[in-house]
């Protein structure tokens, strides 16, 4: 059937046959809409040499497709108004050159999630809150067209086999995708996204996400070479404040940074970044994170900053931490800086040692200086909710004592997380160490002060 058979079809339907309700007809106007697409993207196909048009600039291609788009409506004789055209020329632009539906999301810089669940169920994320959009796939194989088109750009293949993929595409966004049989539903796609240009310490204090004295002492605990432990749950924005954090570290040294899914975007000049490797298809050559912190190691590196710790590099980056190369940081999932401490001591139980547990312990309490907790509240804001220092072992367990924590009193009437910030009065140990290294105002900040938000 020809695109205006359809869109006649469609268009002069008999009233007593037109599906009740205006949500009824839309979904009627977006099938139709639909079929038209899929239709003028096979006739494309059909038309066009592929490999020629891929070696043109992208602008070029796109006005190329514009072309070949206005010529087949005029040779199928359909009437559009101007905004249909744009519209059907856009969408079928981003179907055979970008992310077909997903295109828009990506280009809008409000959205940090896109969760594809199925081909009729896209979520986004925007401030922190998680909305259903009206962006759909025509079915699964759409959708599976636009997955395999997106890892095939990083490397990747994704087939029954081989049903899993997490990846880094090149604008830094990180996706992981699944697909059946492991996902009963249909394909199941996640894209996180991140800015364009890096937030930093100021943009935390704009949404108050930190007070000013927190800012300024985890900025001078970074400067001053203190141990950073980033401890958080999902979405809680651990990468983000590792990021921000490690752009106070000197631009004289040098940096090595070792990730699954490199993210981080460090502004310093003298920066190597490591990425891990997943097996291939025979499941060889897999070459995960404590290697490349031992590679690491022979790098000559002043700070060492690892993305996450999640498995058996936990007792490789604490020997890091304590072998000379102070100052480094890394992230690690836990509910709170207590919870992160112990799971860090169940991380190094992974690695095969036979460590005593008191060994363990002593090796976290000598290797790391401060953890700070960052969570994701009731209303989607994300705010450091505790600053804890390490101050070393007391009998078999790890001391710790917090410096600035926050304190929710209520929610308002707009669902907004009400609280303060609240330093606690203790000083830190690593207070003199601050103050030698050229902050001698860091003594005001540890004044039992609450700043309400």
């Amino acid at each position: 059937m020809s695109l205006r058979a359809r869109l006649v079809t469609t268009s002069f339907m008999p009233a007593g046959l037109l599906p009740q309700g205006e949500a009824d007809l839309q979904e009627t106007s977006r099938r139709s809409y639909q079929a038209i697409k899929v239709q003028m993207h096979q006739t494309l196909l059909q038309r066009i040499d592929l490999s020629a048009l891929e070696i043109l600039p992208p602008e070029r291609r796109r006005e190329e497709l514009r072309l070949l788009v206005e010529r087949q409506l005029v040779d199928e004789n359909l009437v559009l108004n101007a905004a249909e055209r744009r519209q059907l020329v856009s969408d079928v632009q981003d179907e055979m050159l970008g992310h077909g539906p997903l295109e828009p999301l990506l280009a809008d810089p409000a959205v940090s999630d896109i969760l594809v669940n199925g081909a009729r169920q896209v979520y986004v994320e925007r401030g922190g809150r998680l909305e259903l959009t009206e962006v759909c796939f025509v079915d699964d194989d759409h959708l599976m067209k636009v997955i395999d088109r997106i890892v095939s750009r990083v490397g990747r293949r994704i087939d029954e086999s081989s049903p899993m993929v997490d990846a880094r595409l090149p604008d830094g966004s990180r996706i992981n995708v699944i697909i059946p049989p492991l996902a009963l539903d249909g394909p199941v796609m996640s894209i996180r996204r991140f800015p364009a240009m890096p937030l930093r310490m100021d943009n935390l204090l704009a949404l108050q996400s930190l007070s000013p004295e927190m800012a300024q002492f985890l900025a001078a605990a970074a400067e001053a070479k203190i141990n950073l432990l980033v401890s958080g749950g999902t979405g809680s924005g651990k990468t983000t404040l590792l990021n921000i954090l490690s752009g106070f570290i000197p631009a004289g040294e040098r940096i090595v940074t070792i990730e699954d899914a490199a993210e981080l975007q460090l502004q310093q000049p003298h920066v190597v970044r490591l990425e891990t490797r997943p097996p291939n298809i025979e499941g060889r050559g897999a070459i995960g994170q404590n290697a490349l912190v031992r590679n690491a190691l022979r790098m000559r590196p002043d700070r060492i900053i690892l993305g996450e710790t999640r498995g058996p590099e936990a007792l490789d980056m604490l020997q890091a931490m304590n072998t000379g190369h102070e100052g480094s940081m890394t992230t690690i999932h836990a509910n709170t800086a207590r919870d992160a401490l112990a799971r860090l001591e169940s991380l190094i139980a992974m690695s095969g040692f036979d460590l005593p547990a008191r060994a363990a312990r002593a090796q976290i309490a000598s290797a790391v200086g401060l953890v700070v907790q960052a969570n994701r509240l009731a209303d989607g804001s994300r705010r450091i909710t505790s600053i804890q220092e390490v101050s070393g072992m007391e009998g078999d367990g790890i001391a710790t004592q917090e410096i600035f924590t926050f304190c929710q009193t209520g929610v308002g009437a707009d669902g907004r997380v009400q609280g303060h910030f609240l330093a606690t009065g203790v000083r830190p140990h690593c207070r003199d160490r601050l103050i030698a290294r050229g902050n001698p105002q860091l003594e005001m900040l540890f004044h039992p002060v609450s700043r309400p938000i």
